[in-house]
């Protein structure tokens, strides 16, 4: 017996962007578990915040962006953001009586036959007419490569894999990256380590004074450029620069923030320079951030030769069936929330000129 189900949509991922995507088909008439599903891989809700490590409290967040159709109100700022955001899209989930499945891994989403996708999971195949791929990036983290990486006698890890400052104390710790996370980690982890070095590819780019629409819009199109051509995106954090706010401010005063070029390659016992500077550490914390979590999409051969995805609004230009939301210009939770409504609005549109050809 044939046990695949029919839908219209599938969403997969339950994040941001998956949840707004979730949002508007049930706003706009879809009804779930009957005309779409939401499959998320994740134990529980949260998207990727619930796993964010606990000294990230919720005043530290910046720019979480509400989801549409509910605010979040009466946040504690010194809860952990991932107690408190889990919590606000639990409420959402039921508020909206999303009916989200988990755990439910996607495996590959593949042609199936008369014109629709097979998307196939550890909970069985779902077919459908349209698919909303939200599932951001947590499970890709990207771990750059080095010379004599091998070698090193310390312990390597992640920012995925990051608890928080204390397990730090006393050791000697290297925080490679430019971005939020990395000078999150070094402004925690200092008052524990016996010494933090900061590495960066790139000088740091800091950025005084609010960040009003104009600059927002002008990040936007320069990744969405990329993903237009695409090429595989950077994050709109990437292109924004870092905001200048009291923490980063005395963390430059201290020497904490003080940036150091990329080493060249990893010895044993720390990392060394062209030059012949060195230094010693216990520790690499790699705040290398995160790749697209695609790889469930590769059955449909939408990548480009440089790599991502070409992506035109939310809609992949290789299978209108397919729109990527939380990609891109749309990788924060403002822009995951546009581009949930946008998805929605082009698949209505796909299924409504599918129609006279479907009752034929």
């Amino acid at each position: 017996m044939d046990s695949t189900r029919e839908v219209e949509v599938v969403v997969v991922g339950a994040g941001q962007a998956g949840l707004s995507g979730a949002y508007h088909l049930r706003r706009t008439g879809f009804e779930p578990d009957r005309d779409f599903v939401v499959l998320d891989h994740s134990p529980g809700p949260g998207g990727a915040w619930q796993f964010r490590w606990r000294s990230l409290t919720y005043g530290k967040v910046h720019g979480m962006h509400a989801l549409p159709g509910m605010e979040l109100t009466d946040a504690d700022p010194a809860r952990p953001s991932s107690e408190v955001i889990a919590e606000y899209f639990a409420a959402y989930e039921r508020a909206f009586d999303l009916r989200v499945r988990r755990p439910v891994d996607v495996r590959a989403v593949r042609e199936g036959t008369a014109g629709r996708l097979l998307v196939e999971t550890s909970d069985g195949v779902w077919s459908t007419r349209a698919l909303i791929n939200a599932t951001g990036t947590w499970d890709r983290p990207f771990w750059p490569r080095y010379p004599g990486q091998e070698s090193f006698r310390g312990r390597q890890l992640h920012t995925a894999q990051y608890a928080g400052p204390e397990e730090f104390a006393g050791q000697r710790v290297i925080v490679v990256g430019g971005g939020a996370s990395g000078t999150q980690h070094l402004l925690e982890i200092a008052p524990y380590a016996a010494a933090t070095t900061w590495v960066t590819r790139r000088p740091p780019v800091f950025r005084d004074g609010p960040f009003d629409e104009n600059l927002g819009r002008a990040a936007v199109a320069l990744v969405e450029e990329r993903v237009r051509q695409g090429l595989p995106p950077r994050s709109v954090v990437s292109v924004t620069g870092l905001p200048l706010n009291d923490a980063v401010r005395q963390g430059l005063k201290d020497g904490v923030l003080d940036r150091r070029p990329m080493f060249d390659r990893i010895t044993p016992d720390g990392v060394e320079w062209k030059d012949g500077r060195s230094v010693t550490a216990d520790v690499i914390l790699w705040a290398t951030g995160f790749r697209a979590a695609l790889g469930h999409l590769a059955p449909l051969g939408l990548r480009e030769p440089g790599g991502g995805i070409r992506v035109e609004g939310t809609r992949a230009v290789g299978d209108p069936r397919v729109h990527l939301v939380g990609y891109g210009p749309s990788a924060s939770t403002i822009g995951a929330n546009r581009a949930g409504r946008a998805a929605v609005r082009d698949i209505r549109r796909l299924l409504a000129a599918e129609e006279p050809a479907a009752a034929a």
